[in-house]
């Protein structure tokens, strides 16, 4: 199961980021939401986390959540179930050595998985994977910041989650569209919340 949305009466939304984090671009995230003293969730891939661990430890450091993204971003659905666990206990093992503690959410690479990647996650006591509504932005094609804008905006709603990317390539589009959206929904009295957080104020508690 994958979880793309929370109902909840709150103003809320999870702004969520994969495939970093990146030098460049997570940090320009950073200031984007301590501007507005909003949380994210940024979903790592284990070799950067090893690559830029100071980028780590600061994105904890401002109060966002880290997820796991895997170690090496493969499609879960063509691993053996061994090499599946070994993806997803690699990157928490690289996480909790640079931050202290293991990630608690999970998104899986392409939004790809099987019936023993689910088992797995329930084994190790994920809450159910994270998805999101906005796909069709797919700000990992660059295809413009209006259409990542215009496709994110139709998605909005009280318990959103949005995905984006931070990592793998040019995301000067990313950024600039996130930096427009995240003022247009302040304006709207939108509070940007950790995933973590959003599932606490589920009505319907997972």
């Amino acid at each position: 199961m994958i979880i793309n949305e929370i109902p909840t009466v709150e103003k809320v939304i999870a702004f969520t980021f994969d495939d970093g984090p990146d030098p460049i671009y997570t940090t320009q995230l950073l200031e984007i939401f301590h501007r507005v003293r909003g949380k994210a969730t940024f979903f790592m891939i284990g070799e950067e986390v090893v690559k830029y661990p100071e980028i780590v430890r600061k994105v904890t450091q401002q109060g966002h959540e880290i997820g796991n993204h895997t170690f090496s971003h493969p499609k879960l659905s063509k691993l053996s179930t061994a090499k599946c666990l070994a993806e997803i206990e690699l990157n928490e093992i690289s996480i909790e050595k640079v931050i202290g503690q293991k990630p608690v959410v999970f998104r899986p690479p392409y939004l790809d998985y099987n019936e023993d990647t689910r088992s797995i996650i329930i084994q190790k006591e994920y809450p159910p994977m994270i998805g999101a509504l906005n796909l069709e932005a797919r700000d990992w094609e660059q295809p413009g910041v209006d259409h990542i804008l215009a496709k994110s905006r139709e998605c909005v709603k009280n318990g959103s989650i949005l995905i984006f990317h931070d990592g793998y390539g040019d995301r000067s589009q990313t950024i600039e569209a996130v930096r427009k959206l995240v003022t247009e929904l302040t304006l709207q009295d939108y509070q940007f919340v950790t995933v973590s957080e959003l599932l606490k104020l589920s009505k319907n508690p997972i």
